[in-house]
């Protein structure tokens, strides 16, 4: 069975013979000898499967959407963010030449003309590698964080922040960025699938690295507000942690149940 990120380790079943436990590539039952076990309740058994999920649920999609619809709503009344300005000022104070051209850098790899040929290759490996469920993923991840940005900035119609002319000048709307709702879904998505192997810390830098210097080259360069930056982050997050979550369930629901009997877990001898 696959598992997304968080949900690499699930426990699958727990009963007075033993416990049986799915790792990727690994089954293994352990027994308990000479324990009696009382029969668990149906709430201890349900959070013994499904806890993980639960919380990954929370944190991964309701506590990110709570966020988002917070600001959402904020700009909707066109109210100001108390952060906003003071940020866009202290980041504009503090250019420099050489900082102009790491962030014009960012600005060019968190971009579509960047992230489109990359996703492609991503998607040409899975294809290649005959996994169809992370190809699913994928594509969902990062084509359907691209639309719900194109149809957010078309609704809300925030317009961009204009307190000095900028190096790289923008002409859609601003919120949410649409640099930094793609840079989220693509790392997001790739940490997710690579959890499950010896890549994911490298890989869980490199995106939290990434993600950071790509919003805040938007802020830098004076394009988007940091309300923008947080809401396309916020966005993505809830966006990639539903799917995975989404696929998980799926994956189990297909899955078959393997019983723990007590003829198949082995009892230790007795001394």
């Amino acid at each position: 069975m696959r598992r997304y990120g968080i949900f690499a380790v699930l426990p699958q079943r727990l009963t007075g013979q033993g416990f049986l436990c799915s790792i990727p590539s690994l089954e293994f039952r352990m027994s308990l000898p000479n324990t009696v076990i009382p029969e668990q309740s149906h709430s201890t058994t349900w959070w013994a499967r499904n806890g993980l999920i639960a919380l990954g649920l929370l944190f991964g999609v309701a506590i990110p959407l709570y966020f988002f619809g917070t600001l959402a709503e904020d700009v909707i009344k066109h109210e100001v963010f108390f952060f906003d300005a003071p940020v866009l000022q202290f980041m504009h104070a503090h250019a420099t030449p050489a900082l102009d051209a790491v962030m014009v850098f960012f600005a060019y790899a968190g971009s579509a003309r960047t992230l489109l040929p990359f996703n492609i290759a991503i998607l040409v490996l899975l294809i290649v590698r005959h996994d169809r469920v992370h190809q699913v993923f994928w594509l969902l991840a990062t084509g359907g964080a691209a639309l719900i940005n194109l149809m957010a900035k078309n609704a809300f119609s925030r317009v961009r922040p204009s307190l000095w002319i900028s190096i790289l000048p923008e002409t859609t709307f601003s919120f949410p960025s649409g640099h930094a709702m793609q840079s989220m879904a693509v790392s997001l998505a790739l940490v997710l699938m690579l959890w499950p192997t010896r890549w994911r810390w490298l890989a869980l830098v490199l995106a939290i690295g990434f993600v950071g210097w790509v919003g805040a080259c938007r802020v830098y360069l004076g394009v988007h507000y940091p309300s923008d930056i947080l809401a396309g982050w916020t966005a993505s997050i809830a966006w990639v942690a539903g799917l995975a979550a989404a696929l998980q369930i799926r994956e189990r629901s297909h899955a078959p149940v393997v019983p723990v009997t007590q003829s198949t877990v082995p009892r230790a001898s007795s001394h």
